[in-house]
């Protein structure tokens, strides 16, 4: 299947959707009408709403568009001058912690046989998402600032108590998040409970998101991807999608039996070793992330003093 990405971008003043095949970008209506003049779409976050009913059609489209771009027979120019967007607005942002064994030695954090234990999840405001090249603020108060490169399962279909071999089903595709952490702000003192990852993960600006949308179809191995995060250049995690200890689709399951998934949630699937507070390494304002996962893409951000 010829790769491609579905992107939200802005020119001069305008939003569109955006085909992203190779390393170019074209307005996706303008190709699609050229291909099948059907209804247009009218952006990535509707797209995936109504993925269930119209996501195998719409692929479908944008992949014939794709090839004939390719093959260079359709009559669309490159894009310029555009500036990427977020690629659509999650509903929910669920994300694992401690998910890969490295990771959590790093950390220090001592695990449960995987066989006695199920994923740890929680949630992430889905107002902390940027795009790609938008600026990271570095709260006042914190110290400890983290990057964290994660595979990003986009929800198209709505379930509840999804069993692991049907899990798949209910994937509309694939993104990268950036689980940039305040590491400090994530324990408390003045309370019993020690852990406040809500504030320590939540802030605005602490989910680049991004590049675009890729969908299921086109990740043939969506558990061998190799994942990476350099900072000014330097790579500090180069890991695989593979290392996970809990897999997508049992990842899927779990949340599932606590709640119903629905289009447009977001399951960040965590991140593998190389993170700031395993090296003792923090970010710091004019510093420079760049995440990148084979098969998506790269989303680059800068860190800014708040």
């Amino acid at each position: 299947m010829t790769w491609f990405g579905i992107a939200t971008y802005e020119l001069n003043g305008r939003s569109g959707m955006g085909l992203a095949v190779g390393s170019k970008l074209y307005d996706a209506h303008a190709a699609l009408n050229q291909i099948a003049p059907e209804a247009p779409l009218a952006d990535v976050g509707t797209l995936i709403a109504g993925w269930e009913t119209d996501g195998a059609a719409a692929v479908e489209r944008f992949e014939r568009a794709a090839r004939a771009i390719e093959a260079g027979t359709l009559e669309i120019a490159a894009l310029q001058g555009h500036a990427l967007c977020v690629p659509f607005q999650p509903r929910r942002i669920f994300a694992a912690a401690s998910n890969y064994y490295e990771h959590a030695r790093e950390m220090g954090t001592e695990l449960a046989p995987r066989e006695e234990s199920t994923p740890y999840m929680f949630m992430k405001a889905e107002t902390s998402v940027v795009p790609t090249l938008a600026e990271v603020v570095i709260p006042p108060h914190a110290e400890r600032v983290d990057w964290e490169v994660e595979l990003a399962v986009v929800i198209g279909k709505t379930g509840r108590h999804i069993a692991q071999q049907d899990a798949y089903d209910y994937i509309a595709g694939y993104t990268i998040l950036n689980d940039v952490s305040a590491r400090d702000l994530n324990r408390r003192t003045d309370y019993p409970f020690k852990h406040d990852w809500f504030r320590g993960k939540s802030f605005d600006t602490f989910g680049p998101l991004g590049p675009w949308f890729v969908p299921r179809a086109c990740i043939a191995e969506p558990q061998n991807l190799r994942m990476r995060l350099s900072v000014n250049g330097e790579m500090m995690q180069d890991g695989n999608t593979s290392g996970m200890i809990f897999n997508i689709a049992e990842q899927i399951e779990y949340l599932s039996t606590i709640l119903t998934l629905q289009p447009g949630d977001l399951i960040a699937t965590g991140t593998p070793t190389g993170v700031g507070m395993g090296r003792g390494v923090y970010l710091k304002a004019g510093d420079v992330m760049v995440a990148s996962i084979d098969g998506i893409g790269s989303i680059e951000n800068p860190l800014v003093a708040g």
